[in-house]
């Protein structure tokens, strides 16, 4: 056979193949707050390996950050994105029982935290969301909030007294600080280090891990380890795109974002673990030792309208929570 044959028939066998359509691939796009490396993306990133491995490719997952969250959740709401990956502060603004989460000293530690979202109370409350146009996957997580400042050492309440601090758009967030005598500044997080810059606030409280994640000890000296709430977020979908997915890809979703959720949490607990010499080190004055009877008596007045203006039932429910 000659050259020129034998290109005539390789072409002729390759035509059908190149004229097949390549396989079919849904794009899905998910939003997050934080670097990639951090505990944010790494759920992310985790729950878009997984999702795309699980599928054989059908689906391919784009990741990307966005600093406001208040917009990504209203972006899923309407459908210009997917799904994200957001902390709950603004989600109480859609669904107000995500508030009951935000009250101060509510979880002795992240087992307790875990157990309850993970449980009876935490799907509750996922099962409220798509009545507000929304669909709450998975709970993932921030950890426990510490408060940073740039004026001086914080270990009183009285401390606290005076100072203009950050919070998220959290009516109940915002209710603490002005019961410990600061100036609560709500803000989207986009906003945060600028104002730190410039002195429009004077400190923010976010957990160790965003914290380090976002180079805060850059723009504040010192940090006190107040653990005053416990901040979950939650992986946040549009109605319209779940209902797009067969019963068997709705499994493979689900099971891809217990990955995140695995990763994301394994991520939290190291960055507490190695985040307090780590800041330290980057030159951080970190208080350790605080009187947290002392925060927790300072704020009677606001847990008793909390138990006026939330669930008292259910927030006995989630004091009482044990392991079994």
């Amino acid at each position: 056979m000659t050259l020129t044959r034998r290109l005539a028939l390789a072409a002729a066998l390759a035509a059908p193949l190149a004229a097949a359509p390549a396989m079919a691939q849904t794009q899905i796009t998910v939003q997050h707050a934080l670097p990639a490396n951090s505990h944010t993306g790494v759920g992310a990133s985790t729950f878009a390996s997984a999702f795309e491995r699980l599928t054989n490719g059908r689906y391919k997952v784009v990741a990307q950050r966005n600093d406001n969250e208040r917009e990504m959740i209203e972006s899923v709401q309407i459908g210009t994105i997917d799904c994200t990956f957001t902390s709950t502060g603004p989600v109480g603004n859609f669904v107000p029982e995500v508030r009951i989460f935000d009250v101060p000293f509510l979880f002795r530690d992240a087992t307790h935290a875990r157990g309850v979202l993970d449980g009876e109370i935490g799907q509750q409350v996922l099962a409220r969301f798509p009545a507000r146009g929304l669909v709450g996957v998975v709970w993932i997580e921030n950890g426990f909030r510490n408060l940073t400042n740039s004026r001086r050492e914080v270990n009183t309440p009285a401390d606290v007294r005076g100072l203009k601090i950050r919070t998220m758009e959290n009516q109940v967030h915002m209710r603490a600080f002005t019961q410990l005598g600061a100036l609560p500044t709500p803000m989207a997080f986009s906003e945060l280090v600028p104002a730190l810059q410039q002195g429009t606030v004077d400190g923010q409280e976010n957990p160790i891990s965003v914290i380090v994640a976002n180079n805060l000890n850059q723009v504040q000296r010192f940090m006190t380890l107040t653990r005053h709430v416990y901040s979950p977020q939650v992986m946040i979908c549009n109605p319209a795109m779940m209902a797009r997915l067969n019963a068997a890809d709705r499994a493979l979703f689900q099971q891809a974002a217990v990955e995140a959720q695995t990763a994301n949490r394994a991520r939290v607990t190291a960055d507490d673990e190695a985040g307090v010499a780590e800041l330290r080190r980057r030159g951080m004055t970190v208080i350790t030792e605080v009187d947290t009877a002392a925060f927790q008596a300072a704020l009677a007045p606001a847990f008793a309208e909390w138990e006026r203006t939330l669930d008292a039932a259910t927030l006995r429910r989630i004091r009482e929570w044990r392991a079994n």
